[in-house]
C-alpha cells in the first residue's frame, strides 16, 4: 500500500494513542524527509482513529486490516504472516485476537471467506446490472 497504513493499537490510557501516533508520524517524517533530501510534511491529513468497542467490530477490523492490500495473503509489509505462523516479534501481540478463534487456521479462514464473499456478491452485482 503506496498510500496509507493501517494500525490496530490497544490503548491503555487515555490520551496514550494521541502520543504513540504523534512520535510515530514525527519519525517518519524526518526520516523521509531526510532521505529524500526534501521539507515539509509528508502525510495529506491528520491520523483517524476509531473506538471498537464490540468484539464483532474487533474481528471485522482485523480481517478488514490484513485484506486491505491487494495481494493480502503475501503482503510482505503485513502482520498477517505471524497470525498464520508462529514467531512474532515482541512489539506484536497475535493472542488477543487469535484467542476469539479456535485455531489459527480458523482466523485464516475467517479472513479468506471474507474476499471469496466479497468477490462473490462483486460478481453478482455485475450481473444484475446487466439485466
Amino acid at each position: 500500500m503506496t498510500n496509507h497504513f493501517h494500525l490496530l493499537v490497544h490503548q491503555r490510557d487515555p490520551g496514550s494513542l494521541q502520543s504513540f501516533m504523534k512520535g510515530i508520524m514525527t519519525s517518519y517524517s524526518r526520516y523521509f524527509n531526510l532521505k529524500y533530501k526534501r521539507s515539509g510534511p509528508v502525510f495529506e491529513s491528520r491520523y483517524k482513529a476509531v473506538r471498537i468497542d464490540t468484539q464483532q467490530y474487533l474481528e471485522h477490523i482485523t480481517r478488514y486490516i490484513h485484506l486491505n492490500p491487494r495481494r493480502w495473503e503475501n503482503y510482505y509489509n503485513s502482520s498477517l504472516k505471524y497470525y498464520r505462523d508462529d514467531g512474532e516479534p515482541e512489539w506484536l501481540n497475535t493472542k488477543s485476537i487469535l484467542s476469539m478463534f479456535s485455531s489459527r487456521e480458523s482466523y485464516m479462514k475467517f479472513v479468506a471467506d471474507y474476499e471469496e464473499m466479497r468477490d462473490m456478491l462483486a460478481e453478482m452485482k455485475y450481473q444484475l446490472a446487466d439485466q
